[in-house]
């Protein structure tokens, strides 16, 4: 069966183009750079961009970096991701419902507060791991991201997020449901004892994942194993 919404979102060549360009881009494409490529006109970028992701064909994000302030959005490739569990998909779903019903107040921030909650709960249900790190992670497998580890080259530590469980309420509030990660993040490091600040979310960090930098102080394994000391051995 033909999906009509999205036929007729191919049906020009502008968005046809600007979809070929966000498939050869890693990290995804702001509308800055649409315009560059084809020529067309900011606002026009925008509309074409907006109808591929409300056909499902893209998603959208804003990008930071981790820096402050309100960054552009950032387009890339819709995946078929795994769903999360249906509880956690109808709880995100009525927080968007209720955000978006608000008219005073920031909604990333309230979404962040949110989620900061929601992660200390997580947590709380998850087995306990050896740090902070093994809790995240734990949390983040149970809601479907697929998360994988990763050390860089600078020493940080990465985790990346493969899937995007909430991947179909994404487009209804990206601020929203991406700042409700960030807080989730955030509450199930704090629960289990570290410094909820030491985490940024990135969207579209990694060419195909979504970044949660950490930069809190690593435990060696070693010292995990290693007998405490006595200081006094009588």
């Amino acid at each position: 069966m033909i999906d009509t919404q999205r036929h007729r979102a191919l049906g020009t060549a502008s968005r046809v183009s600007i979809l070929d360009i966000v498939k050869a881009a890693d990290g995804g494409v702001t509308i800055a750079e649409v315009g560059e490529r084809t020529g067309l006109h900011p606002s026009t970028a925008r509309a074409h961009l907006d109808r591929l992701v409300g056909a499902g064909l893209l998603v959208k994000a804003r990008a930071s970096g981790g820096q402050p302030g309100r960054p552009a959005w950032r387009y890339r490739i819709a995946i078929a991701d795994a769903p999360a569990p249906a509880p956690y998909r109808a709880l995100a779903a009525a927080l968007l419902d209720h955000l978006s019903r608000r008219t005073a107040g920031d909604v990333r921030a309230e979404a962040t507060r949110a989620g900061q909650d929601w992660g200390r709960h997580l947590a709380a249900v998850t087995p306990p791991g050896e740090d902070p790190t093994d809790v995240l992670l734990g949390v983040l497998r149970g809601l479907g991201f697929s998360p994988r580890l990763h050390h860089t080259d600078a020493g940080r530590t990465e985790i990346h997020l493969h899937t995007c469980p909430f991947l179909e309420l994404v487009n209804r509030n990206p601020d929203a449901i991406c700042n409700l990660h960030v807080g989730v993040v955030r509450g199930a490091l704090e629960h289990a004892g570290a410094p909820p600040a030491g985490a940024v979310v990135e969207p579209f960090g990694a060419s195909d994942a979504c970044v949660v930098r950490l930069t809190m102080p690593e435990v060696d394994p070693r010292d995990r194993r290693r007998p405490p000391v006595d200081a006094d051995p009588r």
